[in-house]
């Protein structure tokens, strides 16, 4: 009898995920990851009129809570400091999809996430001391000038909630890295989601009381919770085992053009021709630092 043979339904299927997802390169699970947080988004929108931003945040991390720890069945009686990351990213996640899910009702799906990803691209020029990297760093700067100075107007809440979004993803990018590192599973991704679900309850009934459980309601916020919570971050968190925060904060510059294509594709969501120059300028400045990075850490090799 093998070893597979001996384990239970689920931990077979366990394995059966870790395997499949190993065998996928690292940049093909950022992309599926964004793809998943963005499509979440867009079908996210339909039930605001419902239950709200907070309401739909609440039911997308309840469900996402409910998978993963039937998935992963994590201990919590395990490592304090497993713990204590686990509880820290959990914190990040509820803050950054509060603030995200708001400025998605305020701003055009492709304006949030551009503002959004300012916060992975302050982690990949993090630490840099190379004087082109100002160069990508105020073509950035541009390229959110452009989108919020010309064409559709954006509104200002949105735009704080939005950047308010970016600092908690980048602070969770750090962090998630630390959570990868801790165990070959998802169970810290578990305990993370699921206190991040207990801290937006609170929110989620304020905003929408008995509404959360509208059995439509649920169909929907389910399809949002596996699309931009369990596809999304069990890419996420095994991509970052394999990569650096900065080189994966580099591969999401793919994440604003992806988020105004669906919102155009989707949501009927126009922006100016100046607008999509700025998305742009992000995604290439994005880019820019990363490629210059690698070629001063080969150029370092070289010298030594």
């Amino acid at each position: 009898m093998t070893i597979s043979q001996c384990l239970t339904p689920r931990a077979r299927a366990a394995l059966a995920l870790g395997r499949g997802l190993g065998a996928v390169p690292a940049p093909g699970l950022v992309l599926g990851g964004i793809l998943g947080l963005q499509g979440g988004a867009a079908l996210a929108t339909g039930l605001y009129p419902v239950v709200g931003p907070a309401g739909v945040v609440t039911l997308r991390l309840a469900v996402a809570a409910l998978v993963l720890t039937a998935l992963w069945r994590p201990r919590i009686r395990g490592d304090r400091t497993t713990l204590g990351i686990a509880a820290a990213a959990g914190t990040l996640l509820a803050a950054h999809h509060l603030a995200y899910y708001e400025a998605v009702a305020r701003l055009p799906l492709g304006a949030a996430t551009t503002l959004e990803f300012l916060g992975p691209f302050a982690i990949a020029l993090c630490g840099s001391r190379r004087a082109p990297d100002l160069v990508w760093a105020g073509l950035a700067a541009t390229g959110v000038l452009l989108l919020g100075g010309t064409g559709t107007a954006l509104d200002a809440a949105g735009v704080v909630c939005a950047a308010g979004a970016g600092c908690c993803w980048g602070g969770y990018i750090l962090t998630g890295k630390r959570l990868a590192e801790r165990g070959p599973d998802g169970s810290g991704l578990a305990l993370a989601v699921t206190w991040g679900a207990l801290l937006s309850l609170p929110y989620g009934i304020a905003q929408a009381g008995t509404r959360l459980l509208d059995p439509a309601t649920l169909a929907v916020a389910a399809a949002v919770a596996v699309l931009s919570s369990v596809v999304a971050y069990t890419c996420q968190l095994e991509a970052l085992r394999r990569l650096t925060p900065r080189v994966f904060g580099v591969l999401a510059s793919l994440e604003p053009a992806i988020g105004a294509l669906i919102g155009l594709l989707f949501l009927g969501q126009h922006l100016a021709v100046l607008q999509w120059a700025g998305i742009a300028a992000v995604g290439l400045a994005s880019v820019g630092a990363a490629r210059g990075e690698g070629a001063a850490g080969a150029q370092d090799a070289g010298d030594h």
